[in-house]
């Protein structure tokens, strides 16, 4: 039984060959470990302060009640300025320069439309990276509609290339949480169009449609999530038996945790605090919350400019692995008063709470890298006897009674998409993956999946991994027969067995 993966192979240059043509994605058990987290809006992002970012002269009213078109007289959209769209197509070339698998999947595709019929509803990060995302679902057969998973991370000139290009979006920086959800409920479209699928980043479009229409369920044959705040959800559905549909948990593969997530922010961090701080690392004292893929690549960044770089962790295995890279592990609570930054990548909530606050010297720099911003406890910020001055876009200062400032930056939310921009290479190889998981789902057989989480297989990893080789013109080796036989492998993969993270 052949996979739409394999189907989608045969159409590129150089084709894998599967050996098991029975192959299916590995189940993953709900985990009853996992730790709860609350529903929250997703992670923050916006347009950098650099090419893509808005027109200083736009308002901050919000786009809801005003009229609309596009130059073909299309209306079923609202972002900020469609006037913007040329700019924001150009934008989106640029993206397309460094994102070669999805180039390679619209390419090979030719006349075939994996995705023929879809009716892919999206709530994502909407960059300029995305959009090719986006146009790479709708080259394939795809009807797309959109929305962002959070109040900072459109790009409003790439918004308005999407709109005028035919894809409804629903989105503009510097959302007010009604507009938020008001542009989900828009994206949605229950009343006019009827989603087949949904491609989530953080869990809040899955929640919506749950909450508000669940009856579209019986149409949508799977979700695709790459967050870690929106597995998390997953599997508490899972467990709670409220799991709908089949889910593709894109966040554990390892195309995600070895390359999005480890080098998209150890390049990516050191630029959002650039430009936000104009800060020199060497000599600086900084401790990273949380040691997983994200913190690793943040800590080497910063100790590859001579910081001084603490770690805090939970988990004894993280905190050996920190240890044995060159780190000191801490709490929190034993280095508050003597770094000059912290930065957040944990995952969870209130892992900068007010004690750890009261403790930061005056100037402390506090950042968080996590998908969500519940990891500092705003709240415990927003009292009388503290006052907030903005400074600069994305960066406040949070005054004590006594004079001591606390420099926040991106109000919490994710600093690198809020502050800079990502490298687009990094992020095409976890929208291929997106992409190739979106047409296993929606091809699949009734009854290969069912409502629960999977993850993907080491076969698909490799897959997209060799597509991006050639821009390295990197060579790879070969397996003999004998080799082989002595691994007990396939010479073509994979090779690494299913559970390999």
């Amino acid at each position: 039984m052949a996979t739409s993966f394999n189907l989608l192979v045969q159409f590129v240059t150089k084709p894998i060959q599967f050996t098991d043509q029975k192959q299916e994605f590995n189940k993953r058990t709900s985990n009853t470990g996992h730790r709860s987290l609350p529903h929250s809006i997703s992670q923050s992002s916006t347009d950098s302060y650099g090419s893509v970012c808005s027109d200083s002269s736009e308002d901050g009213s919000s786009p809801r009640d005003k009229p609309r078109r596009t130059s073909k007289g299309l209306s079923d959209f609202c972002i900020k300025n469609i006037k913007q769209a040329e700019f924001g197509r150009r934008e989106i070339i640029i993206a397309q320069q460094e994102m070669p698998a999805l180039m390679i999947l619209r390419k090979g595709a030719g006349g075939e439309k994996p995705l023929a019929g879809a009716q892919v509803v999206g709530c994502t990060h909407i960059t300029a990276q995305t959009a090719v995302l986006i146009e790479t679902l709708s080259v394939l057969g795809a009807q797309c509609r959109w929305a962002a998973c959070n109040i900072f991370s459109t790009q409003n000139a790439v918004a308005a290339a999407l709109a005028e290009g035919g894809t409804p979006v629903f989105a503009w920086r510097g959302e007010s949480e009604d507009d938020f959800w008001w542009c989900i409920d828009r994206c949605v479209g229950a009343e006019t169009w009827q989603p087949n699928m949904i491609m989530d980043d953080g869990g809040d479009l899955t929640h919506w449609i749950h909450k508000k229409h669940p009856s579209l369920f019986k149409n949508i044959k799977g979700i695709v999530e790459e967050s870690v705040t929106g597995i998390y959800r997953l599997y508490q559905m899972s467990k709670a038996g409220r799991l709908c549909v089949p889910a593709i948990n894109v966040n554990d593969s390892v195309t995600k945790q070895k390359f999005d997530n480890l080098y998209c922010c150890k390049e990516s961090i050191l630029d959002g605090l650039k430009r936000t701080t104009d800060i020199m690392f060497g000599g600086k004292q900084v401790v990273v919350c949380g040691y997983g893929e994200v913190g690793k690549g943040c800590c080497a960044a910063l100790k590859a400019l001579g910081a001084v770089v603490y770690v805090t962790e939970v988990d004894p295995i993280c905190a050996l692995q920190a240890c044995m890279d060159g780190f000191r592990v801490n709490k929190l609570s034993e280095v508050a008063r003597q770094v000059d930054m912290v930065v957040t990548c944990t995952g969870n909530k209130s892992v900068v709470r007010r004690e750890h606050l009261d403790r930061m010297k005056d100037g402390c720099i506090l950042c968080n890298m996590g998908h969500s911003s519940t990891e500092i406890d705003l709240v415990s910020l927003r009292t009388a006897e503290l006052r907030w001055e903005r400074m600069r876009p994305q960066v406040d200062h949070v005054i004590w009674p006594d004079g001591k400032r606390i420099v926040l930056l991106a109000e919490g939310r994710l600093l690198n998409l809020s502050c800079s921009t990502v490298p687009s290479f990094v992020l095409s190889i976890t929208a291929t993956t997106q992409a190739l998981a979106l047409i296993e789902l929606y091809s699949a057989p009734e009854g290969r999946y069912k409502q629960d989480v999977y993850l993907l297989p080491k076969k698909m990893d490799e897959y997209v991994a060799s597509l991006h080789l050639p821009t390295f013109d990197a060579h790879l080796s070969e397996v003999t027969d004998e080799q082989a036989k002595y691994l007990g492998i396939s010479k073509h993969g994979p090779f690494k067995p299913n559970d390999y993270r």
